[in-house]
């Protein structure tokens, strides 16, 4: 299943009228990557994963007789200006993540690039006074934009960097390019020696309020491939219905709420040999919350959690986690 994780933001409405209003698209977040090395193995990966924190825990180690530093990188998800009315998230701050080495807190690095179709343009846009992040306040980036000489704007244009529209006499302009951010330390592996490294950050969660999973929208396209992504099984729809009958109102007809999370497990890893011990633990929060996700043994081990575990694993897809709750009908108005 997965290394890294996907964290869910809100970046784009769903335009589908048959969609409920409010959803939010979720986004992939890498996990740790270390530069490759057929050096390192990767003892143990114990992830925890719910709407609240995600929780990493690795052993490494060095099975060689010198000691490795290396570069080990945290790599957020590129974020574009190109959606009308949004701007990149600041991440590093929403995610609040914290690493710890052999537990003493890690020296972290946050590293901001402006790319353009896979180049880095960050040297052009600060040669003319623009860092990566000037777009996300438009007011001040249109006076910065302003403020240009007349060659220097006509260039970034010519170099697709930024896009210009003109109305009522007013020029307007977006920036084309998208902010990748990493979070990079050096990390010294002892030779001979296994180390654990422990990372721990707050999802931002996407979603949709309720209305998506309801019976009148399962011959839809769209809900067919929701409910494959998510593995939704007939008996889940089940246990969902039920309770949706039970909740409903003249009111609020659909009374939940659905939450998105994602696990990038197939990417990132450049150690040596595959995850000797893995183990996935999956907590809905909530007893009486329903959640769905693929994977393979997995092991009911509390009221809200759910648990995988696997030897010599090799992760071949990426995990997709469907959380819904549901509001407290003596909480609902009317």
């Amino acid at each position: 299943m997965v290394r890294g994780l996907f964290i869910a933001i809100a970046l784009t409405l769903l335009t589908s009228t048959a969609q409920a209003n409010d959803s939010m698209a979720e986004v992939a977040l890498g996990g740790l990557v270390l530069k490759e090395s057929d050096a390192i193995s990767l003892d143990r990966e114990e992830l925890f994963i719910s709407r609240d924190e995600v929780r990493v825990d690795y052993r490494f180690t060095n099975t060689t007789d010198a000691d490795i530093k290396t570069i080990v990188a945290f790599p957020l998800p590129d974020q574009s200006y190109g959606i009308e009315d949004e701007a990149p998230h600041d991440l590093n701050s929403e995610l609040e993540f914290k690493t710890t080495v052999d537990g003493q807190p890690a020296d972290l690095q946050v590293i901001e690039k402006a790319m353009l179709n896979g180049i880095d343009v960050t040297g052009k846009l600060s040669a003319v006074g623009i860092s990566p992040h000037d777009p996300q306040d438009w007011e001040k980036f249109h006076e910065i934009m302003k403020a240009l000489p007349s060659a220097a704007a006509k260039d970034l244009v010519s170099a697709g960097l930024i896009e210009t529209t003109v109305a009522d006499d007013t020029s307007y302009h977006r920036a084309l390019w998208s902010v990748s951010t990493t979070v990079t330390r050096e990390q010294v592996f002892p030779a001979r020696k296994t180390i654990a490294v422990s990372h721990r950050y707050r999802p931002v969660v996407g979603g949709s309020v309720g209305g998506n999973l309801n019976a009148d929208y399962r011959k839809e396209e769209w809900q067919q491939q929701h409910a494959k992504d998510y593995c939704i099984e007939d008996s889940w729809f089940v246990a969902f219905d039920k309770t949706l009958a039970s909740r409903a109102t003249t009111d609020n007809p659909s009374p939940y709420s659905e939450w998105w999370l994602g696990y990038v497990l197939k990417s990132g890893a450049n150690w040596k040999g595959p995850i000797k011990d893995f183990r996935l633990v999956i907590d809905k929060g909530n007893a009486e919350h329903l959640v769905s996700f693929c994977g393979e043994g997995v092991t009911k081990i509390s009221p809200t959690q759910f648990e995988i575990r696997k030897k010599d694993f090799e992760p071949k897809d990426d995990l997709k986690i469907l959380i819904v709750d549901w509001v407290d009908p003596h909480e609902q108005e009317g």
